[in-house]
Order: structure tokens, then C-alpha cells, then sequence
């Protein structure tokens, strides 16, 4: 018996990188997931096979986040396909993971960039926060996923860190908001991590430096932080809650 089995969890960018391993994760242990994905269907479908054939469930879900009306359509898809399959809603687990990066020193962002960031990587989790506060059972959890970018002062990641500070300071402020009901509040914060995002990271230069900058001395791994948004969503991590999770191996501490 898995640490999740019987739980429903909600998995925002669950078609690739930290949110693909952390669906994965979830999965295995023992929780159905939903699988939300922007416009990668068969990315969104894999996942999905990889889980059923380790014997667990999921099902996809798509939604453009960053679009007017992305989170309305992320609940449609999602209501309708908890109902066929529990004739309920309620699910236990939100991961907020949807995101995006753009780099630039402030004198190269422009509205545009400055707004499309905000968009999906703030308020469509606030709302999409919003929305599952009526549909979340009480002992739930919801997992942001932020950055250390939000504590470091990268220059060319100006907009970017701060819709990560951003995220923090809505992570405290909920875990009071929801305290009452048992529902935990957190946020956990990768550093350098091998994805898509992050391919540069991947160049042996750039690789070797970074990982100079850390005390465990090597880049992430998606499972690094996988592992521990499964454990704040387990039941062990009942009482922690408004925590940023520091999980980048210790990238300039």
C-alpha cells in the first residue's frame, strides 16, 4: 500500500519534466492523477500509459493556462472526468508545477513578457487555488512548485523570480486561510534541475559551473524533487504547513 492510495490528485503541467515525475510519483504511490497538460496531448497520453502499465490510474486534462479562460477550462475537463470515474468532484492534492521562464535583465522585458509570466505563473495558480478550495476534502494538501530564483537575485531573471516571490507569500497567507480544515500549504523550491526548461544545463561548462554552486556538488534531478512534493503530500508532512522546501541540493546557500 502506497503513502497516497485512495487519494486524487491534481497535477498542473504533468506532461513533462518535474511535473511528469512527480505524476509518476504520486501515482506510485498509490493516488489517481490527473494529468494536466497545455498543448502536448501525446506527452499528456504517455504519462498516462506509463502509469497504467505500473498498474495505477490517471487520465489527462487540457487547459491553456495561459490563456482568458484557461482555468474554467481546466475545472470543465476536470469535474467531468471526476464524475464519470467517482461520481464526485472532491480530489485531495493540488501540485501547482505549470510554469513558464523567460530570461531578461530588466532593461529587455517588456509588458508582454512581464504579463504573460504573471499570467501562468501566478494567476492562474491563485484562481486555479481558488477553484479547488470548494473541491479539495479536508486533510487536503496543495504543493507549489517555485524556485530558487525567488531567493537568489539572478538580474536576467527579474520577472521571473518575482512571480516566484510571489507564489511564496501566497503559500503563507493560504496555509492560515485553510489551516482550520487540515489542508497543508507549501511550497517547494528546485534549483538547477535537468529538464527541458534547463537544457543549457546540459553543456559540460555550464554543468561543471553549477554544480560548483551547489553544495551536493551536481545538477537535479526531476525525481530529486518528485520525491518531495510526494512526501509534503503524504500524510507523514501533516505538520508542516506555509514552508518553502528548499530542494536544490543547496545552490548558493
Amino acid at each position: 500500500m502506497g503513502t497516497l492510495q485512495g487519494k486524487i490528485a491534481l497535477v498542473t503541467g504533468g506532461s513533462r519534466g518535474i511535473g511528469r515525475v512527480t505524476a509518476l510519483r504520486l501515482a506510485k504511490e498509490g493516488a489517481t492523477v490527473a494529468v494536466h497538460y497545455g498543448n502536448n496531448a501525446s506527452a499528456a497520453k504517455e504519462v498516462v500509459d506509463a502509469i497504467a502499465s505500473n498498474g495505477g490510474a490517471a487520465f489527462a486534462v487540457c487547459a491553456d493556462l495561459s490563456a482568458q479562460g484557461g482555468v474554467e477550462a481546466l475545472f470543465t475537463a476536470l469535474d467531468r472526468e471526476l464524475r464519470a470515474r467517482t461520481g464526485d468532484i472532491r480530489f485531495d492534492i493540488l501540485v501547482n508545477n505549470a510554469g513558464i521562464w523567460v530570461r531578461g535583465a530588466i532593461e529587455e522585458v517588456t509588458e508582454d513578457v512581464f504579463d504573460r509570466l504573471f499570467q501562468v505563473n501566478v494567476k492562474a495558480p491563485f484562481f486555479i487555488t481558488q477553484k479547488t478550495a470548494a473541491r479539495l476534502r479536508d486533510g487536503g494538501r496543495i504543493i507549489n512548485v517555485s524556485s530558487t530564483a525567488g531567493r537568489i537575485g539572478y538580474p536576467e531573471m527579474v520577472v521571473y523570480g518575482a512571480t516566484k516571490g510571489a507564489v511564496e507569500a501566497v503559500t503563507r497567507s493560504l496555509a492560515n486561510h485553510f489551516g482550520a480544515r487540515g489542508i497543508t500549504v507549501n511550497s517547494v523550491t528546485p534549483g538547477a534541475t535537468d529538464t527541458g526548461m534547463n537544457l543549457s544545463l546540459r553543456d559540460p561548462v555550464i554543468g561543471a559551473a553549477v554544480s560548483a554552486n551547489t553544495a551536493l556538488k551536481r545538477i537535479g534531478r526531476p525525481d530529486d524533487i518528485a520525491g518531495v512534493i510526494a512526501f509534503l503530500a503524504s500524510d507523514d508532512a501533516r505538520w508542516i504547513t506555509g514552508t518553502r522546501v528548499d530542494a536544490s541540493g543547496g545552490l548558493k546557500i
